[in-house]
């Protein structure tokens, strides 16, 4: 019986695809820098790859946030400050808090029935903001972000600092729910829980890292948590 969900944020809960186009767009455009779709997507892509190599132990968060921005300026040849940009989009990213479909009727309907607990690897103070102007903080009993437990998923320190929070926590009674393989996939299996990835795609990208149970709306997650 599973008693104790945790829940990614990012394309899980919020729609980070939409927000980070949204806020890059605003910040490249304010400084003078290109912004088209095709720049975007760019981005998307490099500031994935750099997401990856955290996660990997090779990168600190430090240099995920400016590194990610100056191979796209290298790529387009431009010069701007890094460090600028990023602060500029960062800050119209905290106010990106569009909903994934279906979230806010998932978290309605488990909040009641399981204790949930946000698992994020996002910054603090964006992913607070975004949990704030979405209005939905209090369907959790609690909120981990890497930046705060000082451990980065997939790493099984920070599932083992979240676990020493929750009073009463037994593994087998967990699981973990998200839409990154490398992320949350390979994070509760780092921590010995079940996992549930989230793929509206229908089709994994990997088969080095299984989840036990895939879902493509978040709708198929509560009839699942029944049966286990």
């Amino acid at each position: 019986m599973i008693e104790t969900v945790f829940l990614d944020l990012d394309n899980t809960i919020l729609d980070f695809t939409h927000a980070e186009a949204v806020a890059l767009r605003r910040a490249l455009m304010e400084t003078g820098l290109p912004a088209e779709d095709s720049v975007l997507a760019r981005y998307h892509a490099i500031n994935q790859r750099q997401w990856e190599l955290l996660e990997a132990g090779i990168l600190t968060r430090e240099q995920v946030l400016t590194t990610r921005f100056e191979l796209l300026f290298q790529e387009l040849g431009v010069q701007a400050d890094p460090r600028s940009v990023c602060d500029r989009y960062e800050g119209y990213l905290a106010e990106g808090h569009f909903l994934i479909p279906g979230a806010l009727e998932l978290l309605r309907e488990l909040a009641p029935r399981y204790d949930l607990y946000l698992a994020s690897n996002g910054a603090a103070a964006v992913q607070y903001s975004r949990l704030k102007k979405a209005g939905i903080g209090a369907y959790f009993k609690g909120v981990f972000i890497s930046e705060e437990v000082g451990c980065d998923k997939p790493g099984k320190a920070f599932f083992d600092r979240c676990f020493a929070a929750i009073l009463n926590f037994h593994r087998m009674t967990a699981l973990m729910v998200g839409d990154s393989l490398t992320s949350d996939i390979q994070g509760g299996i780092n921590a010995e829980i079940r996992t549930c990835l989230y793929c509206p795609e229908g089709e994994t990208s990997r088969r080095d890292i299984i989840p036990d149970f895939v879902i493509r709306r978040l709708g198929e997650l509560p009839p699942l948590l029944e049966t286990l």
